[in-house]
């Protein structure tokens, strides 16, 4: 018979073999993402917080994941509220991106932008790429990070904003003069005729 260790062991041999924190966050700074502000409770009690960990999970429900440190009074709320708000920053929201990483007190971070309320109350933020109000459905404990599914029940898009992407530890915009090679249905780009060497 086989024998397999305690969850919690498997847990603490896979820690030792982890690298160090710098090192995680040297590799990780290559991960470009869409920064985000994730918001929890109502009017004056509203708590919200910059993040770019966060991931659409499934579209049959409409679900999407973001991580929040565990011991924060952010997680705490979205546990206690049983839901989030998610606003995708846009191009030009730089300031509220900072605001909401800890740059201005917690208490005044909503004076930066202009915001609104969802129907269930939770923080909307106007001019943002995307925003979306969700119902937590799920949460998990990994480290020192809870991750919360939420099931989103409404959004609003921007036609006219491009994302704020964070990447290499600074903000970066899309470069719309560029363009990338489509892949052919074989999933290869296709070969475009190359003018013979002279």
């Amino acid at each position: 018979m086989r024998q397999t260790s305690p969850p919690s062991l498997a847990i603490d041999a896979h820690a030792a073999l982890a690298v160090s924190k710098p090192e995680f966050a040297d590799t990780l700074s290559h991960l470009a993402a869409t920064v985000c502000v994730a918001s929890a409770g109502k009017g004056a009690d509203s708590l919200g917080r910059t993040v770019t960990a966060t991931f659409s999970l499934s579209a049959n429900p409409p679900s999407i994941v973001v991580s929040i440190k565990a011991d924060s009074p952010l997680a705490a709320l979205i546990a206690a509220e049983r839901g989030f708000s998610l606003a995708m920053l846009a191009e030009g929201q730089e300031l509220i991106a900072d605001a909401f990483a800890g740059k201005i007190e917690a208490s005044k971070r909503y004076l930066v932008g202009i915001w609104a309320d969802w129907p269930s109350g939770r923080p909307r933020l106007l001019g943002a790429a995307a925003t979306l109000d969700c119902l937590l459905s799920a949460s998990v404990e990994v480290g020192d990070h809870m991750l919360f599914v939420g099931t989103i029940v409404a959004t609003e898009t921007s036609a006219h904003a491009d994302p704020l992407i964070w990447g290499r530890r600074r903000y970066q915009s899309l470069d719309r003069t560029r363009s990338l090679p489509t892949l052919a249905s074989n999933g290869h780009a296709p070969l475009s005729p190359s003018k013979p060497a002279a």
